[in-house]
């Protein structure tokens, strides 16, 4: 029987859990056996008797790694390089690994895999095609992320959100402008309307507008070229187009109360959209929530895992919000798991089947080298004569 493993999240602020107790039903079902460390649910709001009820084995973090076949995780050591660099030890050559791992990034930690004799899937790097929908990890995610950065603006606004009728007055609604209208961003127009702001929204996509409309936010029309990249994605662009962006975007962001931006591309920086002097135009009590923090940030002033305060524009820079949510997050990432698991093993054994889209586009390491043949050919690209590849 294959067993599937479920360690302990060691990234510091990390509440998620790969699998909830109703996602080990799943597997138990289709007869693979899941053991899971002991109190790793607990933040999430997952106790080890909730997991012992639904039949599962409760284990030391050593345990876990030696028993497993599969170790799921939601930040594997790509994503993880501090306190992930302690798991290496405890990892066995041809055991599997399936997670977030920061490939286009980590590409050190990919390279110890690889020497490891781990298989490591990141989810990254899940396709975004029909099939995949329910193995979509990044966009479960990136779902939270837009509702929970609508959540904080509203919080530190010193406005409220819905026009309202008093006694003393009409209160007229807060204006919201989301940047960016992949998933995030189209969960932050749906929350701020249902908070009853008035929501424009713009991407560099045009084809987006009808998602943008239909969620009752108006379209940004600025006179620039699309930039939809491969996949759905936005792809970079010249820093000669980012400017000209930035200048017909100041006069959009004077009319705002909150701003949120969402902009990020696969393994690159974040564009920067809001300079400093860009925020310098909006209006004192203005509100940044800057989703892409971790990738550097779309606006200038931003500082990951901080709150600045430039000339009364209060700029947000969070980082793993969806660890914010930690009990729906897992849920919703250990169905992701889950399909994910039942693609890659079939009957109760391993089935490595690289004809698979899915299987071969989020493979990153396999018998002692880096398979995947875009992170492979960036690892050449980045690594010195004579010198191993960079850590992230």
């Amino acid at each position: 029987m294959t067993a599937i493993g479920v360690p302990r999240e060691t990234f510091p602020g990390e509440r998620r859990v790969a699998l909830t107790p109703k996602a080990c039903d799943a597997l138990l079902k289709v007869k693979l056996g899941v053991i899971v460390e002991y109190a790793a649910g607990l933040d999430a709001g997952f106790t080890d008797e909730e997991y012992s009820r639904h039949g599962v084995r409760l284990a030391s973090r050593s345990e876990v790694f030696q028993a497993a076949d599969i170790i799921v995780q939601a930040r594997a050591v790509g994503a993880n390089p501090d306190h992930g660099q302690s798991d290496l030890p405890l990892l066995k050559r041809g055991q599997i690994v399936v997670g977030f791992g920061d490939p286009l990034t980590a590409l050190r930690e990919n390279q110890d895999l690889a020497e490891l004799g781990v298989t490591f899937f990141a989810m990254e790097l899940i396709p975004r095609i029909t099939r995949a929908q329910t193995m979509d990890a990044l966009s479960s995610m990136a779902s939270i992320a837009g509702y929970q950065a609508v959540l904080m603006a509203a919080t530190v606004l010193p406005r409220m959100f819905p026009m309202m009728m008093t006694a003393a007055g009409t209160i007229t609604p807060a204006k919201v402008l989301i940047l960016g209208a992949g998933v995030a961003g189209l969960q932050a127009i749906a929350t701020a309307r249902r908070l009853g702001a008035v929501v424009s929204a713009y991407d560099l996509r045009a084809a987006v507008r009808e998602q943008i409309q239909s969620l009752g936010a108006k379209f940004v029309v600025l006179d620039i070229e699309s930039a939809e990249g491969q996949g759905g994605y936005a792809k970079a662009m010249d820093e000669a187009f980012y400017q000209r962006q930035r200048q017909l975007l100041t006069a959009v962001l004077q009319e705002q109360d909150v701003v949120i931006t969402t902009a990020a591309v696969p393994g690159k920086k974040a564009p920067i959209l809001i300079t400093a002097e860009m925020a310098e135009a909006m209006q004192p009590g203005s509100v940044i929530v800057d989703i892409a923090a971790e990738r550097g940030g779309n606006c200038e002033l931003t500082r990951a895992g901080e709150t600045v305060v430039h000339r009364g524009v209060t700029i947000l820079g969070p980082t793993n919000l969806p660890s914010n949510k930690a009990y729906h997050a897992s849920q919703m990432y250990a169905t992701n798991i889950v399909n994910f698991l039942k693609l890659l093993v079939k009957d109760g054994a391993v089935n490595l089947n690289l004809d698979d889209e899915i299987i071969r586009e989020s493979l990153v390491t396999h018998q002692g080298k880096v398979a995947n043949s875009r992170i492979a050919a960036l690892m050449e690209t980045l690594a010195m004569p004579g010198e191993g590849v960079p850590r992230s």
